[in-house]
This record gives structure tokens, C-alpha cells and sequence, in this order.
């Protein structure tokens, strides 16, 4: 079942990359209490997330901020090294919180993970953006394959 409009986030452990190597972190220290801005991709360095999605995240990023959001986060079901060397090609920083979903765990709890299998990337995520304040998704956009027309960051932006 999909995750909907005010449907709170399922708690799932996930990772980043730290100074030292993957770091666990928490769907409870990501959102709780916070306003977040949620991107998901099929996968890092791939043509439209590399060319269109994340940067579109990049240069709204002060916008973003600006209007209430604590964190803006990227997801996709990579491992942590992929995307930590994925945040630095693209010049990150510490503006996009780069999740790495390595187990698909949180995409299928929330039941938006897509089949790639044909293209030789296994089960992924599906390109969507939500909103959730606290915990609780306010916002969900989820894009029609292989369309990038609603989770990109002036759609979201819009919506804040």
C-alpha cells in the first residue's frame, strides 16, 4: 500500500555517509519535530537525477529554506558511498541531507519502490518529492514514469 497524504512516516533505519564511513540514521531523527522536504530518485548519477532533480534542489535551496523547511532531503536506493561521492560531484555541501536507502527498506515500507530489473538496476525507488512536518506527509508527488514534472523543486516549492 502507498504512503498518503497524511499518513505518518513508517520508523525505517537508513544511512548517510560520515566522516568515517556510513552512519546510521534514523526516520525519527530526520523528521520528528521537523519540516522536510523529501526527494526520492531511481538512483544517483543516473541522467535526469544528475542533470534536473537534484539541481533544481541545489539552486532552490535558500527558497526552500525560506520558508519554514529544516531539512531538504535526496533518497534513493543506493548505498551510502554511492551517495556521498554522488552529493560531492554534484557540490552538496551540507545543503541536501543525502540519504542512502541500501536495502530499499524505507521505499518499500512506504510502497513506492519500482521494478528496473529490465534496465539492469534491480528494485529502486519511483521519483516522487512529499512534504512531511513532524512525521506526517502533507504533501506526496509522485511521478508517472519516466515523466519529471511534479517532484521537482519549483513544484514543491509552490506548495511550502
Amino acid at each position: 500500500m502507498t504512503i498518503s497524504t497524511g499518513d505518518k512516516l513508517p520508523a525505517i533505519k537508513m544511512a548517510v555517509m560520515g566522516i568515517q564511513g556510513p552512519e546510521a540514521i534514523t526516520t525519527n531523527d530526520i523528521f520528528s519535530g521537523k519540516k522536510v522536504v523529501l526527494f526520492a530518485l531511481p538512483g544517483a548519477f543516473t541522467p535526469t537525477c544528475s542533470a534536473a532533480h537534484l539541481p533544481g534542489y541545489l539552486a532552490s535551496h535558500d527558497a526552500i529554506k525560506a520558508k519554514g523547511v529544516d531539512t531538504i532531503a535526496c533518497l534513493a536506493v543506493n548505498d551510502a558511498y554511492v551517495m556521498g561521492a554522488w552529493g560531492q560531484a554534484q557540490n552538496v555541501g551540507d545543503k541536501i541531507l543525502m540519504l542512502a536507502d541500501g536495502n530499499g527498506d524505507f521505499t518499500h515500507a512506504i510502497g513506492l519502490e519500482i521494478d528496473r530489473t529490465a534496465a539492469y538496476m534491480g528494485t529502486r525507488s519511483q521519483r516522487y518529492a512529499m512534504i512531511v512536518e513532524d512525521g506526517i506527509v502533507t504533501h506526496l508527488n509522485v511521478e508517472v514514469a519516466p515523466q519529471f514534472e511534479v517532484s521537482d523543486a519549483e513544484t514543491m516549492l509552490n506548495l511550502l
